[in-house]
This record gives C-alpha cells, sequence and structure tokens, in this order.
C-alpha cells in the first residue's frame, strides 16, 4: 500500500533507514498512486455489495471494510478498502495495480441509473504514518484527538483537517505496528507531508515492504492476481469475506470453498536461516513439490522470510526445501502473521 514496491522485479527485499522509526517511533510516506473511486447514488450500497466480497450495506459512516472483487470463477480481480462517507456514499480505495481491473469491471457491471462512481485519484492524496508513536504524530498534524485514534478499529475512519482543508484518517493493519492513513486533498498535502515530516522520520519503500510481508499481508501483483482465488490468497483471514451476505460475483465459488470443502493450497509464511528466492518451487523433504514463494525479505527481527503458497497438508513448522541464492536452502513453514 506504499506505492511500487522494490520487490515487484522478484529480488529480496531489504529493511531500510526507515524501519526501527516505523516498528519504535514514527516514520511517514506518501502513498500518491493510490486509486480512490467515490460512489454515490440510491442503490450505491446494493451496486458494491454484489460487486465485492464483504457486506457494504452494514457500513455507517466512520466505518470501513477490506474486500475484493471477484471473477465469477472466485479469483481476485483487486482488493479494495470501502469507507462509509458521511453524505451516504462511498470510498473505495485500491493500489494502482489492482485500480487497473478495477476500473473496468465497474464500467463493465455499474449502471449509472442506480450509482454513480468517479475516479478522483487526482483529487486525493494518501500519506502513511507507522509506528509506536504515530496516533501522536498524526493527531498533532490533523487535528485529532489521540484517544479518537486509539479507539479506531481496522479500516475506521475519522475527520480531521489541515487548516482549512477536510481529512480522513484510517487506521491501516497492514503493516502489522500502529499505522495511519490520512486521505486528504491534493492541494493540502504538501503543507500536511510538511507537519508530519517535521516530527516523524523517511518510510523508505523497502522497510515498509518487510514490514507488509512480516504482517502476513499479502499485496495484488506480487502475492495474488486473477489466477488465485480469494481463499486461497487468505482474504477469508484478513477479514475480507462476508459469508452471510446477500449475492455478489464468485460468492458460488467463495461459499463452496467455505461451507464443503477447501483449497488445495494457502499463502504462508516460510523462515530461513539463508535467502529465500522469489518465484522459486518449494519441495517437501521427499522431493515433492508443494509450492511456490512469491514475496521475499530479510527482516531485521526475523532473518530471512518469504510469503508463499503452500498445500494444505504440509503442517506449520514442517521443513521444507527451496531454491535460495547459493542452491538449495532448508526453510520452515509458519503460519501468518509472523510471530
Amino acid at each position: 500500500m506504499t506505492g511500487e514496491s522494490p520487490a515487484a522485479d522478484g529480488t529480496i527485499v531489504t529493511a531500510g533507514p526507515g524501519y526501527d522509526a516505523a516498528v519504535a517511533r514514527a516514520a511517514w510516506r506518501g502513498a500518491d498512486d493510490r486509486v480512490v473511486i467515490a460512489f454515490a447514488g440510491p442503490k450505491a450500497a446494493e451496486t458494491l455489495n454484489g460487486l465485492l466480497t464483504n457486506d457494504i450495506a452494514r457500513l455507517s459512516p466512520g466505518r470501513g471494510v477490506y474486500a475484493a472483487a471477484l471473477t465469477p470463477k472466485g479469483k481476485v480481480i483487486a482488493d479494495v478498502r470501502v469507507f462509509a462517507d458521511d453524505d451516504g456514499g462511498f470510498i473505495v480505495d485500491t493500489s494502482a495495480a489492482a485500480g487497473v481491473p478495477l476500473l473496468a469491471m465497474l464500467r463493465k457491471f455499474v449502471n449509472p441509473r442506480l450509482a454513480r462512481y468517479a475516479d478522483i485519484s487526482a483529487q486525493r492524496r494518501t500519506i502513511r504514518v507507522a509506528g509506536s508513536d504515530a496516533a501522536r504524530v498524526v493527531a498533532a498534524a490533523t487535528g485529532v484527538s489521540r484517544t479518537a485514534l486509539d479507539a479506531l478499529a481496522p479500516f475506521a475512519t475519522t475527520a480531521g483537517a489541515a487548516g482549512s482543508a477536510p481529512l480522513r484518517v484510517v487506521r491501516a493493519p497492514d503493516l502489522g505496528v500502529p499505522c495511519f492513513d490520512v486521505l486528504c486533498d491534493t492541494a493540502a498535502r504538501e503543507t500536511l507531508a510538511a507537519a508530519i515530516a517535521a516530527d516523524a522520520e523517511p518510510l523508505d519503500a523497502g522497510s515498509a515492504e518487510v514490514l507488509r510481508i512480516e504482517a502476513g499481508w499479502p499485496r495484488f501483483g506480487a502475492d495474488f492476481d486473477e489466477s488465485v482465488l480469494a481463499q486461497e490468497a487468505g482474504l477469508d483471514r484478513l477479514g475480507g469475506i462476508s459469508f452471510d451476505k446477500g449475492c455478489y460475483t464468485g460468492q458460488e465459488t467463495v461459499a463452496r470453498v467455505h461451507f464443503r470443502g477447501h483449497v488445495n493450497r494457502v499463502l504462508r509464511g516460510l523462515r530461513s536461516r539463508e535467502l529465500i528466492t522469489p518465484g522459486a518451487d518449494i519441495l517437501s523433504t521427499d522431493g515433492r513439490p508443494v509450492g511456490t514463494v512469491r514475496s521475499a525479505a530479510v527482516s531485521p527481527r526475523l532473518g530471512p522470510i518469504a510469503l508463499a503458497y503452500v498445500r494444505r497438508e504440509v503442517a506449520d513448522g514442517e521443513a521444507v526445501s527451496v531454491a535460495g541464492v547459493s542452491g538449495a536452502v532448508t526453510a520452515t513453514v509458519a503460519g501468518l502473521p509472523f510471530a
């Protein structure tokens, strides 16, 4: 959620100077390539409910959810965050990589007589602040009280201001440390960023990516895409799927997996003492192929780690063999998020 990642080309990600600040103090980073879409109209909630995996109809102002848009066969077109606006509309927010297929789907399926949507990305900017001291920094820059920020649930929002410019603060759980995204008008971005930068250190792309992998949060385009089922990517583990709402595109597959069966592979963690190569095949101790590595990083706290699709019969704690930089290495399968 921090823009194009160093892992996008299959390299092993390492933490930079912003890592310690993002864990123990406060670090900030712009996310100016986010795709932001405004939804309005008498059937906006109903329309989004028919397109996304989570229950949008239950959202009230100040609440938000994580969700996904799927193909009819249950594979992921895009993952999104949805926030309920004070005026009865919704803001749908996603990464640049997922924004292209998401907008293509909306053009195809949204009936303009029932719901209106507009790409407002050029008018909105996102500033991310992470770390144990993030709430204090954001409170000072936005006018939102520290108490209100600490009380926010994941994906919940609260209103603030930078001077006379309104803004919205979102609680973001995808880095595994206290984290807030400040959504502001483009015109207010520089002033707000300067206020935050005066009290927080820069968060480099590598450190943000390492934190994401530590948190076990998949990234569209790196860890999943239209070839992956929602439950393979672990979107149910992340609270991105409602199993008791009405129909939506791809629901039949999602429900069948949940109530009657299982996926054969799921996104898991790998830990090792040696570097793990993205894209490498994973073999069981008897040589059977059991998975594939996706994102990989060197964590200052955990050492070499990776996100990988691993077959369900391989238990957490089981040793596997993975191609490394200098040949095969031994890794251990781990549940997510990493402990």
